[in-house]
């Protein structure tokens, strides 16, 4: 098995690169190496591990979070790594093991999930979508606030959408994903708005494609050489 092999190699090597872990309230939570560290406590003299200790900050959360729901998952697991420019995601688990996370974190993972689940009860999943373009002309659309327009520096209230009868029902920013947002939110370059409104308003705010410049046709003649 994968843990005897580990045994074996920490017997015969010894530790070969350090377990991984984050300090939280002054003491350090173990992030990888469960089963390395498992394995060292089966062998007589090796009492202590190498520990390489690593910053967590709210962009691992959001990355974590917005892994998950591009992959369409209510509960996953992450694994990423610490990369130069913030957390790169290397895989997302649609059935995580919890044993580790439970020993190193003390919570209850499994009834944590358990309990999301129970509360999800009362309110099932609708396709959202359908259900706001029964109304003829109306639908839902994403728009982006791109680089150079006027609506940057704008709060929603002062971007005029209402006017144009275009509800605000998500923005977009970055990893952040922010519900119903207030209309004295401000809105920023690259913001995407998921919104419900008339179509024929929505499709005015695209910015229009460049036209692809068409290739000449090759003569039916052949073009003689020199």
């Amino acid at each position: 098995s994968e843990e005897a092999a580990i045994l074996q190699s920490l017997r015969r090597f010894g530790q070969l690169s350090p377990i991984v872990v984050c300090v939280q309230q002054d003491q350090p939570v173990l992030i990888d190496g469960f089963k390395r560290l498992r394995a060292a406590r089966q062998l007589r003299g090796m009492s202590t591990l190498v520990a390489r200790p690593v910053e967590l900050d709210e962009r691992y959360m959001q990355t974590a979070v917005r892994a998950a729901q591009i992959m369409g998952l209510r509960v996953a697991g992450v694994d990423m790594l610490e990369g130069d420019d913030g957390p790169q995601v290397m895989e997302v688990n649609s059935s995580p093991g919890l044993q580790g996370i439970e020993t190193a974190t003390k919570l209850d993972v499994a009834g944590a999930i358990i309990d999301h689940i129970a509360n999800q009860v009362a309110f099932p999943e609708i396709d959202v979508r359908q259900r706001l373009t029964v109304s003829t002309g109306y639908g839902v659309a994403e728009l982006v606030v791109h680089e150079g327009a006027e609506l940057i520096g704008r709060t929603i209230a002062e971007s005029g959408l209402r006017d144009r009868d275009i509800t605000v029902l998500t923005l977009h920013r970055g990893t952040t994903v922010i519900p119903n947002p207030r209309v004295s939110r401000e809105l920023q370059a690259e913001d995407r708005l998921l919104c419900f409104g008339k179509l024929e308003e929505m499709r005015s705010m695209v910015p229009e494609r460049r036209k692809r410049q068409r290739v000449k046709k090759l003569p039916k003649v052949p073009i003689p050489k020199g």
